[in-house]
Protein backbone atom coordinates (compact mmCIF):
# COMPACT_ATOMS: atom_id res chain seq x y z
CA UNK A 1 0.00 0.00 0.00
CA UNK A 2 1.24 3.20 -0.91
CA UNK A 3 1.83 6.14 1.07
CA UNK A 4 1.10 10.25 0.48
CA UNK A 5 4.34 12.07 1.69
CA UNK A 6 3.56 15.54 3.69
CA UNK A 7 6.59 17.86 4.59
CA UNK A 8 5.80 20.62 6.76
CA UNK A 9 8.16 23.56 7.49
CA UNK A 10 11.32 21.49 6.82
CA UNK A 11 15.19 22.77 8.43
CA UNK A 12 18.25 21.15 7.82
CA UNK A 13 21.40 22.90 8.93
CA UNK A 14 25.18 21.88 9.01
CA UNK A 15 26.61 24.02 11.52
CA UNK A 16 25.59 28.03 10.61
CA UNK A 17 25.20 26.94 6.85
CA UNK A 18 21.09 26.23 6.62
CA UNK A 19 20.64 23.65 4.03
CA UNK A 20 16.64 23.97 3.68
CA UNK A 21 14.93 26.97 4.32
CA UNK A 22 11.31 25.37 5.47
CA UNK A 23 10.69 22.97 3.09
CA UNK A 24 7.25 22.17 2.53
CA UNK A 25 5.37 19.70 0.10
CA UNK A 26 2.19 17.61 -0.37
CA UNK A 27 2.92 14.37 -2.30
CA UNK A 28 0.22 12.53 -3.50
CA UNK A 29 -0.44 8.48 -2.96
CA UNK A 30 0.82 6.72 -6.36
CA UNK A 31 2.26 10.08 -6.99
CA UNK A 32 5.83 10.16 -9.91
CA UNK A 33 7.12 13.10 -7.53
CA UNK A 34 10.69 14.59 -8.76
CA UNK A 35 12.86 17.23 -6.76
CA UNK A 36 14.71 19.00 -9.50
CA UNK A 37 17.39 21.31 -9.14
CA UNK A 38 21.44 22.42 -9.47
CA UNK A 39 24.13 21.13 -7.36
CA UNK A 40 23.70 21.99 -4.17
CA UNK A 41 20.12 23.03 -4.13
CA UNK A 42 19.30 20.56 -1.06
CA UNK A 43 17.48 17.99 -2.95
CA UNK A 44 19.59 14.44 -2.25
CA UNK A 45 19.60 16.30 1.78
CA UNK A 46 15.90 16.76 1.51
CA UNK A 47 15.53 12.41 0.10
CA UNK A 48 18.24 11.54 2.90
CA UNK A 49 15.57 13.23 5.40
CA UNK A 50 12.65 11.37 4.04
CA UNK A 51 14.44 7.68 4.49
CA UNK A 52 15.73 8.75 7.66
CA UNK A 53 19.58 9.15 6.82
CA UNK A 54 20.09 12.71 7.57
CA UNK A 55 18.68 14.78 11.23
CA UNK A 56 15.99 16.97 11.21
CA UNK A 57 16.84 20.23 12.81
CA UNK A 58 12.85 21.34 12.26
CA UNK A 59 9.60 20.63 10.51
CA UNK A 60 7.57 17.69 10.58
CA UNK A 61 7.45 14.11 8.16
CA UNK A 62 4.41 12.19 7.82
CA UNK A 63 3.84 8.53 6.03
CA UNK A 64 0.35 9.08 5.25
CA UNK A 65 -1.13 10.73 9.01
CA UNK A 66 2.00 8.83 10.57
CA UNK A 67 4.76 11.14 11.90
CA UNK A 68 8.07 9.50 10.97
CA UNK A 69 10.65 12.35 12.31
CA UNK A 70 11.80 9.48 14.82
CA UNK A 71 11.28 6.30 12.85
CA UNK A 72 14.33 4.40 12.20
CA UNK A 73 15.16 4.23 8.76
CA UNK A 74 14.86 0.46 8.92
CA UNK A 75 11.57 1.09 10.15
CA UNK A 76 10.59 3.82 7.28
CA UNK A 77 8.89 0.89 4.70
CA UNK A 78 10.71 2.42 2.37
CA UNK A 79 12.91 1.70 -1.11
CA UNK A 80 15.84 2.65 -2.03
CA UNK A 81 17.74 3.00 -5.34
CA UNK A 82 21.18 4.86 -5.25
CA UNK A 83 23.52 6.68 -7.79
CA UNK A 84 26.20 4.21 -7.16
CA UNK A 85 23.61 1.11 -7.60
CA UNK A 86 25.00 -0.34 -4.10
CA UNK A 87 24.07 -4.06 -5.36
CA UNK A 88 26.32 -6.77 -3.68
CA UNK A 89 29.22 -7.70 -5.68
CA UNK A 90 29.28 -11.30 -4.30
CA UNK A 91 25.49 -12.11 -4.71
CA UNK A 92 23.78 -13.24 -8.09
CA UNK A 93 21.30 -11.24 -9.43
CA UNK A 94 18.37 -13.28 -7.96
CA UNK A 95 20.19 -13.17 -4.61
CA UNK A 96 20.38 -9.19 -4.37
CA UNK A 97 16.69 -8.96 -5.58
CA UNK A 98 16.10 -11.44 -2.31
CA UNK A 99 18.07 -10.02 -0.06
CA UNK A 100 15.48 -7.16 1.38
CA UNK A 101 12.77 -10.23 1.42
CA UNK A 102 14.89 -12.24 3.57
CA UNK A 103 15.75 -9.40 5.65
CA UNK A 104 11.87 -8.39 6.15
CA UNK A 105 11.55 -12.31 7.22
CA UNK A 106 9.21 -13.23 4.44
CA UNK A 107 8.10 -17.01 4.33
CA UNK A 108 10.74 -18.89 2.76
CA UNK A 109 8.46 -20.32 -0.37
CA UNK A 110 7.21 -16.59 -1.27
CA UNK A 111 10.54 -15.53 -2.00
CA UNK A 112 11.56 -17.38 -5.34
CA UNK A 113 8.50 -16.62 -7.22
CA UNK A 114 8.46 -12.82 -6.16
CA UNK A 115 11.77 -12.60 -7.26
CA UNK A 116 11.36 -14.54 -10.24
CA UNK A 117 7.99 -11.96 -10.55
CA UNK A 118 10.56 -8.94 -9.98
CA UNK A 119 13.17 -9.85 -12.85
CA UNK A 120 10.77 -10.50 -15.34
CA UNK A 121 9.10 -6.91 -14.81
CA UNK A 122 12.63 -5.63 -15.27
CA UNK A 123 13.36 -7.93 -18.05
CA UNK A 124 16.43 -9.62 -16.91
CA UNK A 125 15.17 -12.84 -15.60
CA UNK A 126 17.76 -14.89 -18.53
CA UNK A 127 20.31 -13.39 -16.24
CA UNK A 128 19.08 -14.37 -12.79
CA UNK A 129 22.28 -17.01 -12.05
CA UNK A 130 24.88 -13.62 -12.56
CA UNK A 131 26.70 -11.89 -10.83
CA UNK A 132 26.65 -8.04 -10.90
CA UNK A 133 30.57 -8.35 -12.78
CA UNK A 134 28.99 -9.95 -15.71
CA UNK A 135 26.17 -6.83 -15.92
CA UNK A 136 26.54 -3.63 -17.96
CA UNK A 137 25.57 -0.56 -16.27
CA UNK A 138 21.81 -0.45 -17.38
CA UNK A 139 21.48 -4.29 -15.99
CA UNK A 140 23.00 -3.66 -13.10
CA UNK A 141 20.23 -0.56 -12.98
CA UNK A 142 17.66 -3.18 -13.40
CA UNK A 143 18.97 -5.03 -10.45
CA UNK A 144 18.95 -2.29 -8.79
CA UNK A 145 15.35 -1.37 -9.22
CA UNK A 146 14.20 -4.77 -8.91
CA UNK A 147 15.32 -4.80 -5.37
CA UNK A 148 13.40 -2.16 -4.21
CA UNK A 149 10.21 -2.67 -5.69
CA UNK A 150 10.54 -6.47 -4.28
CA UNK A 151 9.57 -5.63 -0.99
CA UNK A 152 6.55 -3.77 -1.94
CA UNK A 153 7.89 -0.62 -0.12
CA UNK A 154 4.55 2.42 0.36
CA UNK A 155 7.67 4.66 -0.66
CA UNK A 156 9.94 4.31 -3.45
CA UNK A 157 12.98 6.84 -2.80
CA UNK A 158 15.55 7.24 -6.14
CA UNK A 159 19.03 9.44 -6.02
CA UNK A 160 20.17 10.40 -9.62
CA UNK A 161 19.77 6.59 -10.06
CA UNK A 162 20.69 7.21 -14.09
CA UNK A 163 23.31 9.96 -14.27
CA UNK A 164 26.59 7.04 -14.59
CA UNK A 165 24.59 5.94 -17.98
CA UNK A 166 25.22 7.15 -21.27
CA UNK A 167 23.15 9.55 -22.84
CA UNK A 168 21.31 6.70 -24.82
CA UNK A 169 20.70 4.04 -22.09
CA UNK A 170 19.30 6.98 -19.76
CA UNK A 171 16.42 7.85 -22.17
CA UNK A 172 15.90 3.56 -22.56
CA UNK A 173 16.02 3.40 -18.62
CA UNK A 174 13.99 6.44 -17.80
CA UNK A 175 11.16 5.07 -19.61
CA UNK A 176 11.00 1.75 -18.10
CA UNK A 177 10.89 3.77 -14.30
CA UNK A 178 8.20 5.25 -15.29
CA UNK A 179 6.16 2.13 -16.85
CA UNK A 180 6.96 0.29 -13.55
CA UNK A 181 6.02 3.07 -11.62
CA UNK A 182 2.91 3.75 -13.07
CA UNK A 183 2.57 -0.31 -12.95
CA UNK A 184 3.02 -0.56 -9.68
CA UNK A 185 1.23 2.64 -8.30
CA UNK A 186 4.16 3.59 -5.82
CA UNK A 187 4.53 6.90 -5.16
CA UNK A 188 8.55 7.58 -5.85
CA UNK A 189 10.21 10.46 -4.88
CA UNK A 190 12.81 11.06 -7.93
CA UNK A 191 16.11 13.64 -7.40
CA UNK A 192 17.74 14.36 -10.72
CA UNK A 193 19.59 17.38 -12.19
CA UNK A 194 18.79 16.59 -15.67
CA UNK A 195 15.15 19.32 -16.61
CA UNK A 196 14.50 17.20 -19.44
CA UNK A 197 14.62 13.50 -17.65
CA UNK A 198 12.69 15.36 -14.91
CA UNK A 199 9.68 16.63 -17.41
CA UNK A 200 9.76 13.28 -19.25
CA UNK A 201 9.04 11.17 -16.40
CA UNK A 202 7.34 13.10 -13.69
CA UNK A 203 3.46 13.69 -12.51
CA UNK A 204 5.04 16.78 -10.59
CA UNK A 205 8.07 18.81 -10.41
CA UNK A 206 9.46 21.02 -7.75
CA UNK A 207 12.27 23.03 -8.88
CA UNK A 208 14.77 24.07 -6.12
CA UNK A 209 17.43 26.36 -5.35
CA UNK A 210 19.45 26.78 -2.38
CA UNK A 211 17.06 25.29 0.18
CA UNK A 212 14.05 26.66 -1.47
CA UNK A 213 11.41 25.12 -3.85
CA UNK A 214 10.95 27.60 -6.40
CA UNK A 215 7.84 26.06 -8.08
CA UNK A 216 6.15 23.31 -7.65
CA UNK A 217 3.56 21.71 -10.60
CA UNK A 218 3.38 19.70 -13.63
CA UNK A 219 5.57 19.21 -16.13
CA UNK A 220 3.64 21.66 -18.67
CA UNK A 221 2.93 24.21 -15.88
CA UNK A 222 6.68 24.56 -15.23
CA UNK A 223 7.81 25.22 -19.08
CA UNK A 224 4.81 27.16 -20.10
CA UNK A 225 4.61 29.48 -16.98
CA UNK A 226 7.20 29.42 -14.94
CA UNK A 227 7.19 31.58 -11.83
CA UNK A 228 10.20 33.17 -11.62
CA UNK A 229 13.60 34.07 -13.59
CA UNK A 230 15.34 31.35 -12.15
CA UNK A 231 12.97 28.79 -13.40
CA UNK A 232 12.54 29.88 -16.78
CA UNK A 233 16.48 29.62 -16.95
CA UNK A 234 17.13 26.05 -15.61
CA UNK A 235 14.17 24.62 -17.03
CA UNK A 236 14.98 23.99 -21.36
CA UNK A 237 15.96 27.31 -22.78
CA UNK A 238 14.48 31.11 -22.39
CA UNK A 239 15.70 34.42 -23.55
CA UNK A 240 16.07 37.21 -21.16
CA UNK A 241 15.00 41.15 -22.26
CA UNK A 242 15.02 44.10 -19.94
CA UNK A 243 11.56 46.00 -21.05
CA UNK A 244 8.69 48.46 -19.54
CA UNK A 245 5.41 48.24 -18.84
CA UNK A 246 3.93 51.04 -20.05
CA UNK A 247 0.53 52.94 -18.25
CA UNK A 248 -1.79 51.33 -20.78
CA UNK A 249 -0.40 48.27 -19.92
CA UNK A 250 1.66 47.10 -23.16
CA UNK A 251 4.96 45.80 -22.60
CA UNK A 252 7.13 48.06 -24.01
CA UNK A 253 10.92 46.38 -25.90
CA UNK A 254 13.68 48.19 -26.81
CA UNK A 255 13.17 49.65 -30.45
CA UNK A 256 9.34 50.34 -29.54
CA UNK A 257 7.93 47.26 -30.00
CA UNK A 258 4.59 46.90 -27.78
CA UNK A 259 3.56 43.48 -26.71
CA UNK A 260 0.05 43.14 -24.95
CA UNK A 261 1.32 40.78 -22.59
CA UNK A 262 -1.89 39.55 -20.21
CA UNK A 263 -1.57 40.49 -16.60
CA UNK A 264 -2.42 39.14 -13.33
CA UNK A 265 -2.42 42.92 -11.27
CA UNK A 266 -1.95 46.29 -12.95
CA UNK A 267 1.70 47.20 -13.05
CA UNK A 268 3.68 49.84 -14.33
CA UNK A 269 7.94 49.77 -14.29
CA UNK A 270 10.67 48.16 -15.37
CA UNK A 271 10.12 44.48 -15.83
CA UNK A 272 11.76 40.90 -17.25
CA UNK A 273 10.46 39.15 -20.14
CA UNK A 274 11.09 35.43 -20.80
CA UNK A 275 10.41 33.90 -23.82
CA UNK A 276 11.14 30.48 -25.61
CA UNK A 277 13.35 29.37 -28.56
CA UNK A 278 9.81 28.30 -30.14
CA UNK A 279 7.36 31.38 -28.46
CA UNK A 280 9.43 33.71 -31.03
CA UNK A 281 8.66 33.73 -34.97
CA UNK A 282 10.01 35.59 -37.59
CA UNK A 283 7.51 38.35 -38.48
CA UNK A 284 7.14 41.84 -41.22
CA UNK A 285 7.54 43.83 -38.65
CA UNK A 286 8.85 43.98 -34.87
CA UNK A 287 12.53 44.24 -33.22
CA UNK A 288 15.21 44.17 -35.67
CA UNK A 289 18.44 42.15 -35.83
CA UNK A 290 20.64 39.80 -38.03
CA UNK A 291 20.92 36.04 -38.87
CA UNK A 292 24.40 35.28 -36.90
CA UNK A 293 24.19 31.78 -37.56
CA UNK A 294 21.68 28.87 -38.19
CA UNK A 295 21.84 25.01 -37.13
CA UNK A 296 19.59 22.43 -39.06
CA UNK A 297 18.67 19.34 -36.42
CA UNK A 298 16.19 17.74 -38.49
CA UNK A 299 12.64 18.91 -37.61
CA UNK A 300 13.14 22.55 -36.54
CA UNK A 301 16.15 25.17 -37.40
CA UNK A 302 17.67 26.91 -34.11
CA UNK A 303 18.81 30.19 -35.18
CA UNK A 304 21.54 32.80 -32.91
CA UNK A 305 19.93 36.44 -33.75
CA UNK A 306 21.75 39.53 -32.83
CA UNK A 307 19.65 42.13 -32.08
CA UNK A 308 20.73 45.69 -33.24
CA UNK A 309 20.98 46.80 -29.21
CA UNK A 310 23.70 44.20 -28.99
CA UNK A 311 21.65 41.33 -27.03
CA UNK A 312 21.55 37.75 -28.55
CA UNK A 313 18.09 35.58 -28.76
CA UNK A 314 17.52 31.67 -29.84
CA UNK A 315 14.73 31.49 -32.04
CA UNK A 316 13.33 28.03 -33.82
CA UNK A 317 11.30 27.43 -36.49
CA UNK A 318 10.14 23.96 -37.48
CA UNK A 319 11.14 22.54 -40.89
CA UNK A 320 7.74 21.84 -41.32
CA UNK A 321 6.15 25.47 -41.11
CA UNK A 322 8.67 26.96 -43.44
CA UNK A 323 10.11 26.93 -47.01
CA UNK A 324 13.31 27.28 -46.62
CA UNK A 325 16.49 28.69 -43.73
CA UNK A 326 17.28 31.87 -43.17
CA UNK A 327 20.92 32.56 -44.32
CA UNK A 328 23.64 34.14 -41.60
CA UNK A 329 24.02 37.78 -42.07
CA UNK A 330 20.17 38.12 -43.36
CA UNK A 331 18.25 41.23 -41.55
CA UNK A 332 15.35 40.05 -39.74
CA UNK A 333 12.69 41.09 -37.44
CA UNK A 334 11.67 38.96 -34.19
CA UNK A 335 7.85 38.46 -32.74
CA UNK A 336 6.44 37.44 -29.68
CA UNK A 337 3.02 35.49 -28.87
CA UNK A 338 1.82 37.48 -25.57
CA UNK A 339 -0.27 34.79 -24.42
CA UNK A 340 2.79 32.74 -24.21
CA UNK A 341 5.38 34.87 -22.73
CA UNK A 342 6.27 35.68 -19.44
CA UNK A 343 6.79 38.42 -17.91
CA UNK A 344 8.42 39.70 -14.47
CA UNK A 345 8.93 42.61 -12.07
CA UNK A 346 12.49 43.59 -12.83
CA UNK A 347 13.37 44.10 -8.86
CA UNK A 348 11.64 41.31 -7.11
CA UNK A 349 10.87 39.12 -9.70
CA UNK A 350 7.39 38.44 -9.05
CA UNK A 351 5.40 37.47 -12.04
CA UNK A 352 3.43 39.12 -13.99
CA UNK A 353 2.05 37.89 -16.53
CA UNK A 354 -1.29 35.09 -16.51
Amino acid sequence: MSNAVIIKDAVKKYGDFVALKGVSLDIREGEFFTLLGPSGCGKTTLLRMIAGFNSIEGGEFYFGDKLINTVPAHKRDIGMVFQNYAIFPHLTVEENVAYGLKARKVPKAEIAPRVEEALELVQIAHLSKRKPSELSGGQQQRVALARAFVIEPSVLLMDEPLSNLDAKLRVQMRTVIKKLQRKLGITTIYVTHDQEEALAISDRIAVMKDGVIMQCATPSEIYAKPQNPFVAGFIGVSNFLDCEVSKDGDTVLNGGLKIPVPLRRAYTGKAKLSARPEQLFFSDSGIAGEVQFSTFLGDFVEYEIRLDDGQSLIVTEYTKDTAGMHEAGEKVCLNFDPHRVSLYTADTEEVLSC
